[in-house]
Order: C-alpha cells, then sequence, then structure tokens
C-alpha cells in the first residue's frame, strides 16, 4: 500500500538512525496502519455485476447527492403515445420503451451531480495542494508516515531504475495525495481524489460509470491537465532533494497501487495508447494508415478497384467503390483539429486546421468562395455565379419567377454541383432545405467545407449510376454553373434530374450558355433547348442579373402526360412499366422517362402543402397504402410523430445533459416516418434521415413532409467526410443490422463520420446495448446516459478525441 509522498512540503527531514530491526517492525505497522486508514476512506472500487443491473447501481451512485428517481422499473403500464411500431410496422410491446419522464428526471440528477462531482474534484485538487503544509503538522499520521519514507530513503541504495521511478511516480500521484490530506478529515479532498481512485480502478476494469466520464469541453480537460502537471512539478522538486527517497516510495507504491499507477498513466498518455476492452471480445483499435489521411471516405478511396476500371470517361472513378470488407481501422484527426464553430458563425468562418485545404482559396478566390484570413477560412457567401452574395443571388430568382416562393411552395431543393454551398447556407433563412452534392476531386473538399459550415451536403457525382433518392421528391434543381454535360449521350444526365424533380417543379440553371455567345456555348444551349422541349420541360423566363452579370433560365416539368402522349417522336424514350422509378440504390442509368401520376390517389399527382402544414399532415396519398400492423398508414404516421415529440420534449432536450446549441448537423440512422426530425423543427438544426435499403421505403413520405434524407446500407460507409456530424441517432438499428453486418466495422463508422464531442444515441435491446457500450468504452468514449427496461433500453455516448497509436495500412486506400 502506497504512502503519503506528498504529505511533506515544508523541507524538513528526519535524521534519526534506527536498528534494522526496529526500523522493519516500525514499517510493518505503519503499513498495516495506512492500509487500514486507505480501506476505510476509499470505498469498493471494483463492482462486478451485469448488463441492467450495472448500469442501474452505477446511476444509483451518481445521484447519491441529490433525491431523485433511480434506474428502475416504473409500475404499470407505459402511455400510448411512447410506444412506437418498429420499420416492418411491428409494434414494440409496452415495455420495449421506457419511461419517459422518468428517464428525463434521471438523466437531469445525473447531469448536475456529474457537473457538481468534476467541479469539486478539481477544487479539492487544488486545495489539497495549499493544505498540505498544515495537513502535516496537525495530523499525527502524516507525520509518523513522512518520517518513515524519510528513514527508509537514507538507507535505500541509489541503484534503483530512475526511468521507472518517475514513471510511476507520475501515475501515482494524486492517490499519494488523496491519503496525504485525508489526515485532517476534509470531505472535499476526500470525495475529490477518492473519486479519482474509483476512476481510475473501474477503467481497468471495464466498468467506467458516469462518475468517471471526462470533460465535457477542452477548458477543463486542460485545467485537468494542469492539476496533474502541478503534481508532476511537486514530485520533481522532491525527486532534486532526495532521489533516493523518490525511489523508496516507488518501490512500496509497486506493490499496493500498480492498478492505480497504471490508470492514470494511460489517462495522462491517451493520444498514444492502445484501449483494450474484454466482454467475450476484445477489441484493438487502429488508425487507417492510408493516402486520404484524415480525410479517408472508404467507398470513394478505395483505390485498389478504381485501378482496375477500364474506363473513367462516365465519372466512374468519382463512384462509390467499397472494399469487400468493411473496415475496422480509426480515421486519424488532422493535425491542429478543434471543436467544430457552432452555427449560424460557422457558415461565414471555420477553423483552418478543420479542413486544410487551401487549392479552391488560390483558385476561386477571386469568386468568393472561400478565403484563408488567419487561423479561419471564411466564406464570403459568394460563388461563380453570385460574386456579390448568395443573398442577391436568391432573391434575384425570386424575382425572376415569385411562383417558386422559397420556403412556401419550394421547400425541399437539390443543389447540384454545389462548390463550398453558401447557396444552400443562406437558404436557411428563407426556410428552404438544400440538398447539396458534389464529387470528392480536384475542388479539394468542397462537400467537406460545406458539411464543417453546417450545410447539408453528401460527397457524390452524376456518373454512371441514380442519385440515392426517390423518384418525385425534390421541389427544386438548381445548377449554377455546373459543368455537367446535360446533352450528352441522349440526355441521360438532365433525366436523371427529371426523375428526382417532382411534377410541376422547377429547374433552375444559370451557366455560361444562358448568357455567353462563345462559339461553345452556344452549341450547348442549342442542343439544351433541344433537349428540354422533346422531354416536355416548359422554358418558363431568362433573367438576366445585372449586378454579377450573369442569367438563369427556369423550366418546369410537367404535372400532366399530355405533352408526352403528342410527341411525333418517342425521343427521350418512355421508361417500361416495369421499370420502378423509387429503386436508386446501385441501379444504372438509363435515357428514358417515367410517365407523371395522373390517379389524385397517387404519389406526385398533387403538389402538398406549403410549408410547414405539410411536417405534421400525412400525405393525401398515404391513406392508398397497406395498413401498419392493423392501423391504417396515417394512423401510424401520427403516432410515430406523436411519439417522437414526447421523447424529444421530456427526454432528449431536457434530461440528457446535450448542449443543442452545439449541435447543428444531425443524422437518424434508421427513419421512418421522419418523426424524429419533425419533433426537432423548432431548433437550429437539419436532419439527414436515413432509410436503410432493406428497410420498408418510406423515403418518399419524409421528403413530402418537407425534410431530406437518402438510402443507404448500413454494411458499407456512408458518403461523408469523416468529422461531418454532431448527432446521430438509431432507433432500433444495430440489433437489425448485426444479423448481416459486422457491428465492430458499422461503430467504427459511425467513429468515422462523428465529430469529437459529438453523440450516439441508440435504442435497442439490452444485448445489443451492451455490446455497443462495451466497444464505445474501448474506444474512450463517454457514457452520458444509461436507461433500460424489461430488455430494452436507451443509451447516449459521447464520442473523445482519443486515438489509438498503433496503425493499419489498407492496401487499397494507397493511391
Amino acid at each position: 500500500m502506497a504512502v503519503g509522498k506528498y504529505s511533506r512540503v515544508d523541507g524538513r527531514r528526519s535524521l534519526n538512525c534506527c536498528s534494522t530491526t526496529s526500523l522493519v517492525v516500525f514499517v510493518a505497522f505503519c503499513l498495516v496502519g495506512v492500509w487500514m486508514l486507505m480501506s476505510t476512506v476509499v470505498p469498493i472500487q471494483n463492482q462486478d455485476s451485469s448488463s441492467e443491473e450495472t448500469v442501474n447501481e452505477v446511476k444509483r451512485q451518481t445521484t447519491t447527492d441529490k433525491d431523485s428517481k433511480q434506474f428502475e422499473d416504473s409500475s404499470g403500464e407505459l402511455p400510448e403515445t411512447v410506444i412506437k411500431g418498429d420499420d416492418n410496422g411491428n409494434d414494440l410491446p409496452s415495455e420495449s420503451h421506457l419511461d419517459i419522464k422518468n428517464a428525463q428526471n434521471v438523466a437531469e440528477d445525473v447531469s448536475v451531480n456529474t457537473t457538481e462531482e468534476k467541479q469539486e474534484e478539481l477544487v479539492s485538487k487544488e486545495e489539497s495542494e495549499v493544505r498540505t503544509e498544515p495537513e502535516s503538522e496537525n495530523g499525527v499520521e502524516g507525520n509518523q508516515q513522512e518520517k518513515l519514507v524519510e528513514e527508509k530513503s537514507d538507507e535505500k541504495l541509489e541503484t534503483e531504475e530512475q526511468t521507472k521511478t518517475e514513471a510511476e511516480n507520475d501515475g501515482d500521484g494524486k492517490t499519494n495525495d488523496h491519503e496525504a490530506s485525508s489526515g485532517d478529515g476534509e470531505s472535499n479532498s476526500e470525495v475529490g481524489n477518492t473519486s479519482d481512485f474509483q476512476e481510475g480502478e473501474k477503467k481497468l476494469d471495464g466498468d467506467e460509470t458516469s462518475d468517471g466520464i471526462k470533460q465535457e469541453d477542452e477548458v477543463t480537460i486542460q485545467t485537468e491537465k494542469e492539476n496533474v502537471e502541478k503534481y508532476q512539478d511537486i514530485h520533481s522538486e522532491e525527486s532534486d532533494s532526495n532521489n533516493i527517497e523518490s525511489q523508496e516510495t516507488t518501490a512500496e507504491n509497486e506493490q499496493g497501487s500498480t492498478e492505480v499507477v497504471e490508470s492514470q498513466n494511460e489517462k495522462e498518455t491517451q493520444q498514444s495508447s492502445l484501449s483494450e476492452h474484454k466482454s467475450g471480445h476484445e477489441w484493438k483499435w487502429k488508425l487507417c494508415d492510408v493516402t486520404a489521411g484524415p480525410d479517408y471516405i472508404p467507398c470513394l478511396d478505395n483505390w485498389g478497384s478504381i485501378r482496375k476500371l477500364p474506363s473513367t470517361m462516365h465519372y466512374e472513378h468519382r463512384e462509390r467503390h467499397c472494399p469487400d470488407e468493411a473496415l475496422t481501422c480509426l480515421v486519424p484527426l488532422p493535425e491542429g483539429y478543434k471543436r467544430s464553430i457552432q452555427w449560424p458563425t460557422s457558415r461565414e468562418k471555420i477553423w483552418y486546421h478543420n479542413v486544410p485545404h487551401t487549392k479552391l482559396a488560390v483558385v476561386k478566390g477571386h469568386q468568393n468562395w472561400v478565403k484563408v484570413t488567419g487561423e479561419y477560412l471564411t466564406f464570403p457567401g459568394g460563388g461563380t455565379q453570385f460574386k456579390n452574395g448568395a443573398l442577391h443571388y436568391i432573391d434575384f430568382i425570386q424575382k425572376s419567377l415569385p411562383d417558386i416562393a422559397w420556403g412556401k411552395r419550394s421547400r425541399v431543393i437539390l443543389d447540384v454541383g454545389c462548390g463550398v454551398a453558401s447557396f444552400g447556407g443562406f437558404l436557411f433563412d428563407r426556410d428552404v432545405l438544400a440538398m447539396s452534392f458534389a464529387p470528392k476531386d480536384e475542388h479539394e473538399a468542397q462537400v467537406q467545407f460545406a458539411l464543417e459550415r453546417g450545410i447539408p451536403a453528401i460527397s457524390a457525382v452524376m456518373g454512371t449510376k441514380r442519385l440515392p433518392f426517390p423518384s418525385s421528391v425534390f421541389d427544386l434543381v438548381h445548377c449554377a454553373r455546373c459543368r455537367v454535360p446535360w446533352h450528352i449521350e441522349g440526355g441521360k444526365l438532365l433525366l436523371e434530374l427529371n426523375r428526382v424533380l417532382r411534377p410541376g417543379g422547377y429547374f433552375v440553371w444559370s451557366a455560361t450558355p444562358v448568357y455567353q455567345k462563345l462559339p461553345e456555348d452556344v452549341g450547348i444551349w442549342k442542343a439544351m433547348s433541344k433537349l428540354t422541349k422533346s422531354m416536355c420541360w416548359d422554358l418558363l423566363v431568362i433573367e438576366k442579373d445585372r449586378l454579377n452579370a450573369v442569367a438563369a433560365a427556369i423550366y418546369r416539368k410537367p404535372s400532366t402526360n399530355e405533352c408526352y402522349n403528342k410527341r411525333a417522336r418517342n425521343d427521350p424514350p418512355l421508361c417500361s412499366e416495369s421499370d420502378d422509378p423509387n429503386t436508386s440504390w446501385n441501379v444504372s442509368l438509363e435515357a428514358c422517362m417515367h410517365k407523371v401520376p395522373e390517379d389524385v390517389l397517387n404519389r406526385g399527382s398533387q403538389w402538398p402543402p406549403k410549408w410547414p402544414l405539410r411536417l405534421e399532415k400525412p400525405p393525401y396519398w398515404l391513406k392508398s397504402q397497406l395498413d401498419v400492423d392493423g392501423k391504417s398508414a396515417p394512423e401510424d404516421f401520427i403516432s410515430e410523430y406523436k411519439h417522437w415529440k414526447k421523447v424529444v420534449s421530456e427526454t432528449y432536450l431536457n434530461g440528457m445533459g446535450i448542449n443543442w446549441s452545439s449541435v447543428r448537423n444531425v443524422m437518424d440512422m434508421r427513419a421512418v416516418y421522419g418523426g424524429f426530425a419533425a419533433a426537432l423543427k423548432d431548433l437550429k438544426v437539419w436532419v439527414m434521415n436515413v432509410v436503410p435499403v432493406d428497410s420498408r421505403d418510406t423515403l418518399p413520405i419524409i421528403f413530402e413532409r418537407g425534410l431530406t434524407g437518402i438510402y443507404h446500407d448500413w454494411c458499407e460507409s456512408f458518403s461523408t467526410y469523416p468529422r461531418t456530424y454532431d448527432l446521430l441517432h438509431a432507433d432500433h438499428l444495430f440489433s437489425v443490422l448485426k444479423k448481416r453486418c459486422n457491428l465492430v466495422a458499422v461503430i467504427a463508422e459511425v467513429d468515422r463520420i462523428l465529430r469529437p464531442e459529438g453523440k450516439l444515441i441508440i435504442w435497442d435491446n439490452a444485448e445489443t446495448l451492451n455490446e455497443v457500450e462495451s466497444m464505445a468504452k474501448s474506444l474512450q468514449w463517454d457514457i452520458r446516459f444509461t436507461y433500460s427496461k424489461d430488455n430494452e433500453g436507451l443509451l447516449c455516448i459521447q464520442k473523445t478525441f482519443w486515438r489509438p497509436a498503433e496503425k493499419e495500412t489498407i492496401l487499397s486506400a494507397i493511391a
């Protein structure tokens, strides 16, 4: 058992000499006394409990200082509005979702107590240093320990390894300081240092609790590091005055507090240590050693597959080519990475080191895309077509065609070749949700810029495959000076925009062929005019923006089949009736058009209600859908919306300790009707609603509500840059995925797309939650909130800045 090496700071030393026999007896007596003292101060460290019992007991410990509800089963049935059906239309049993109000109360206590305990811990560390001298003078036991250490150290040889002494003394500083301060019985000191001791023990055993949660922000983390450095400085001064004493103390510490030493050392060297957690399995995380480095997107940086492509003339090399096996390595952080700037400031500037790419600033700097301004990258709000600001350009389009009605009739739009997405970023001021996309190409990180700014975007290209969206969902498609060859190969690419554009929707094209008279531009304009006419698009207006010296042509897609039926030539041809326009995941492009639905009960035959009425009202065509487990589809829609409104208002907003002002980019990894996103309407967030490809196709409903989303297969990597989402939400997703995917790879992908300090909220069965929690701990993530009842539970975890030291070379990702 370690003794208090920091109990002496006044420089006094005992030079008394004792016989060997007396010394040994005295040493044994004091060690026994110290051991008894420590056993009365330090509570039980290791608690071996399983799954839900562990979670519940942990939360009870956290909230002992307040009158709060414990994590226990609440009596009675849950309110009907809390019960929610799964993606296949099967309602979860009443016990599958929790007592939300109880979870809220518990979370509030957890959040408050955790914060208070952290503050007490830091205060106690500082006070213990100040009080060390009076403690040594007033505490009899402290003086005895001091004499014992000094007497033994005077007789110890100086031949022990100095490097080992320094390493282990640094590790056990906090524990020894606890012993020293315990002499005068100060409660604050006991609370702070005992908490440190418990944290170290539980971390080694894989039983981290909310008591051991790391600090939420960098300021608090830095404070803790400074306290550790203070202890190290004190140790350094003592070592200079008497190295022998330090060596002897380390030797004794090695006997009784090895685990504490290792825990503290591991905490101080997180950035270079390899985390391991055992729970029937062992996870050893490594960094991805790839050419793309911190910007690695597995399905877009698979150079092994790209090199084998027979051609790149259709941008095949910019499309998805996923590795044969999903990767389990972690993407490194850029050097100098910081917590992202909050919205709306992020729209104007971001940290340079978070996206350290300057090519666009050099190439497009004169067009006000992006500029390097000290430690920031700034976005003046311009673009190639709107050098004098995006808001002016947005108003120019509105004046050109008032029927566009930003934020009312036109709510969900698609921005093709978005650049840094300033157009979509400023449309938020008009209540418009713009999904921007661009390829990962020589224009460095344009989509990454957009996401870092807090603007919806994905990395995608119009090549040989359909876009991952349903048909007839976007109210408007925009393309500003995009160099897409719309007219070639039978207009295949423009026909893809026709597929995703809502009947009666608009296509805004402000490219050089609209207003320049160069021979190439004139030729493209003629070809586009012929193609759009054969597609039955109406050219409504060509308007010039004199300030920016550009012009825009605005087309409208037909809302009936009348024009199609009157065409003299079937060119472009109509698609076969067996071609489902909503099927888009890994589907090849075809140069054909789908008929417009004319039956009043079919989706697309009517324009949705104006925003925000469309958000809460079931779509008019939903009544024609099959019933869901005894309920009509509209009833299921309303039930899901009420459910998430209750969960969000009673638990997520107030009961989980999440600072929603720091949340901007949100992803619902398993959206059904978009109820979770709809419940967040009044927050300054946007939600990417992901509908898994093996689920019911509910994505058209999400778009009909004025929300946005995408199809995806979670057994593969998502088409986004690393560190682009602040919060991920998964409702009974992982238990489904682990039946056909490598769950470790899924968690590695979650780690990739989640920003440091970002949150992951999971509803799932207890077995799956235990697996995810174990992996999260091995990643050294913080467990923020847990709740379980009848084999169902809720888990909220927070990613940290931790990265492993060991690397794994991914040969397929080496260019």
